[in-house]
């Protein structure tokens, strides 16, 4: 695996699983996008989320213990995103490595003779964010694709602001200055600030664009106009 025709991609578990079920329809067409560049002669470093699935196990453990600590709460969340990464890596087949890679900065010399490697996530403190930067820096990759289920970052929370404009380009200072706070377990952002932090620190560009919509990330990993932000 060389750092050309590369790419780091972290894949929001809000797409895996979005609500009470697995996304089937998005395994489907997002492990069909990956065969087919596979194919072409390109690798891949995914990085898996956890989704709702995380969400409801840390809701019913804060609910039976108020008292849980923050990292017991991380501990808890970052069982999912492995078996979200499993899921991914059989749905694969042979062209994965066939282990969950534990540490995104520590990757098994074997691992990099196939042409996709998964892990998720690796220690409380920071979403699967922080691990995918942590996997493209590890692999020499200035570049990671963050798929999610929002097609731009804004400039408000368009939840809560109607008005809110997607931006189509953003400094890592104004994604700062947007979406400041320290990491929780359970944090909705369009980015984890831990991560953007590394990102910015290690000169790194990160693409937030809507995983469900397969042929615009063909449109990024071709080089093409796509839809999304990119923030560098």
């Amino acid at each position: 695996m060389s750092s050309e025709n590369l790419f780091v991609i972290s894949v929001g578990g809000s797409l895996i699983f979005p609500n009470d079920a697995i996304n089937i329809r998005f395994l489907s067409e997002f492990t069909a996008t990956i065969k087919e560049f596979v194919n072409e002669g390109y690798s891949f470093g995914l990085v898996t989320g956890g989704g709702q699935l995380t969400r409801h196990y840390q809701n019913v453990v804060k609910e039976l213990n108020p008292s849980v600590t923050s990292e017991t709460m991380d501990e808890v969340g970052i069982v999912p995103t492995k078996l979200n990464a499993t899921a991914i890596i059989a749905i694969l087949g042979e062209i994965a490595y066939p282990e969950v890679i534990p540490n995104p900065t520590d990757i098994p010399k074997n691992a990099k003779q196939f042409k996709v490697m998964v892990t998720a996530g690796w220690k409380p403190g920071a979403s699967t964010d922080y691990d995918a930067v942590l996997l493209a820096f590890s692999l020499g990759v200035k570049t990671v694709i963050n798929l999610s289920n929002i097609d731009y970052v804004y400039d408000s929370d368009p939840r809560k602001n109607k008005d809110a404009k997607p931006r189509k380009t953003m400094s890592w200072t104004e994604f700062e200055n947007l979406y400041q706070g320290e990491w929780k377990p359970g944090l909705n952002l369009p980015f984890d600030p831990i991560a953007a932090k590394f990102a910015k620190e290690n000169s790194m560009k990160v693409i937030v664009c809507n995983g469900n919509d397969s042929k615009n990330l063909k449109d990024i990993i071709k080089g093409r106009e796509f839809k999304g932000t990119v923030i560098q």
